[in-house]
């Protein structure tokens, strides 16, 4: 059976060199394209062997762990995709840390490795294809005020021109992250999660500024810990960023439940293994102002999950005053939806900016109107804006600065019973689900809200 399930996974991405092409689409076997590979490959120390004893480890047994991880590197090693990220990478074995560094290094990668802040001795892992990337830039990102985990900068151009734009001046560059959001142990952490991805955001933002880049293809890989229900997923729909496995299979946000790539310790199936996109005409710069309505976003479901309506909402948040909403009960409403007051809550500066954003008028109190267009039915960007920008560009891209973007052509999950939604019980390479994606380089202007 493991034969055959071989077998048919590598037939469904044929490739050349570090360029794959999918078999599926036989119309642009002559262009060459761009593959990534986002895995989480279950570290040895979370392995559990033996049910019946969850002390029980793969890292007490070499053996297990060092024949488990053979197989993961000869799967990665012959679909060679240009970019392989991966989560839950055991650092802290050097044993482990060589063979990986080897075995890419032979085949023609460079590759950096991050450990995570808590000294557990897992962590991440980016590699690419040396002979296709020139590398520009690399940067860890530390979340040691936001949880324990990090993520991965790496600054790439292409090493050979795409051969349509040889002769012109068109940027060939792309911003690769890696990451692995905190697990959602509790409702509390789901705002640590949301925190991790702004951090992130806010750090592409910068990297970017500092060093005077335009802009360019990012793509954001690993394991986000939540699904396409949570918020993170719509605050990065907020932020221009496309699923590219939804995106190759049509899929829009309201598919929650057509895939899956996770089946966690406490036995539930999800969707958590993402690479997202954004192309540099889809950039924005309301990256606060999409933070501020996905926090807003989180309390309002919050006030929803206990059954509140919007007069209820209302009355909580002011509590004791008669008709507005005061500074100190804004802020004792997210203490009792613990979005506030604790190590992991929001920041007294960050809950400051959401007041400010509320108190449209700027008198110090919110009315029944500011509640209602503020906070309660404060929406976050939708696809209309992408449109507008789409028809935008369109009209005028012969005036704007061209660059490289990308086109998602085709994005495969292994095993493949989790693109039916379904886990297989014979599967035993990780926890985690395998996501390729092939990408086609096109040529697209730069979104003017940037240039």
């Amino acid at each position: 059976m493991r034969t055959d399930r071989w077998a048919k996974s590598m037939g469904r991405i044929s490739r050349i060199g570090s360029f794959a092409i999918s078999s599926s689409i036989k119309e642009n076997q002559q262009q060459p394209c761009i593959t990534c590979t986002t895995f989480n490959i279950l570290a040895p120390i979370y392995k559990r062997i033996d049910d019946e004893d969850p002390t029980c480890r793969e890292s007490d047994y070499r053996a297990y762990w060092l024949a488990r991880n053979h197989r993961i590197l000869d799967w990665l090693l012959h679909e060679r995709s240009s970019i392989i990220c991966l989560q839950e990478f055991w650092v802290g074995n050097e044993e482990l840390v060589n063979l990986y560094e080897k075995r890419f290094g032979d085949a023609g990668y460079a590759s950096f490795k991050l450990e995570r802040t808590n000294n557990r001795g897992d962590g991440l892992l980016i590699a690419v294809q040396k002979e296709y990337f020139n590398i520009l830039n690399y940067k860890e990102l530390h979340f040691n005020d936001c949880g324990d985990r990090v993520a991965q900068l790496l600054h790439v151009e292409l090493a050979f021109p795409c051969s349509q734009w040889r002769n012109i001046d068109v940027r060939q560059e792309i911003l690769i992250v890696n990451t692995h959001l905190l697990f959602p142990h509790d409702s509390t952490l789901s705002l640590v999660r949301l925190h991790q991805v702004y951090k992130i955001l806010q750090y592409v933002e910068s990297y970017q500024k500092d060093f005077h880049l335009k802009p360019m293809p990012i793509m954001l890989c690993g394991d986000w810990n939540g699904s396409k229900r949570g918020h993170v997923y719509k605050f990065l729909r907020s932020q221009g960023f496309e699923s590219s496995y939804d995106t190759a299979h049509h899929y829009t946000d309201a598919d929650a439940d057509k895939w899956v790539s996770h089946r966690n310790h406490r036995g539930n199936i999800c969707a958590v293994d993402f690479i997202w996109l954004l192309n540099p005409d889809k950039y924005r710069k309301l990256l606060k102002a999409s933070w501020t309505e996905a926090v807003f976003s989180m309390f309002k479901s919050l006030l929803r999950r206990d059954s509140l309506t919007e007069s209820d909402a209302f009355a909580f948040l002011k509590a004791d005053n008669e008709d507005c909403i005061t500074y100190p009960g804004f802020c004792e409403a997210l203490r009792q939806l613990n979005l506030f007051g604790h190590c992991y809550g929001l920041s007294v500066e960050e809950t400051k900016d959401l007041w400010v954003q509320a108190d449209i008028d700027g008198n110090g109190v919110l009315d029944y109107k500011e509640f209602q267009q503020q906070i309660w039915n404060s929406t976050s960007l939708d696809h209309r804006d992408d449109n507008k920008n789409e028809e935008h560009n369109n009209g005028s891209n012969d005036a704007q600065e061209q660059t490289i973007g990308f086109s998602v052509k085709n994005a495969v999950l292994f095993p493949s019973e989790v693109e039916k939604g379904r886990w297989p019980e014979d599967y035993s390479l990780s926890d985690h689900a395998r996501l390729t994606v092939v990408f086609s380089p096109i040529r697209m202007p730069c979104s003017q809200m940037i240039c």
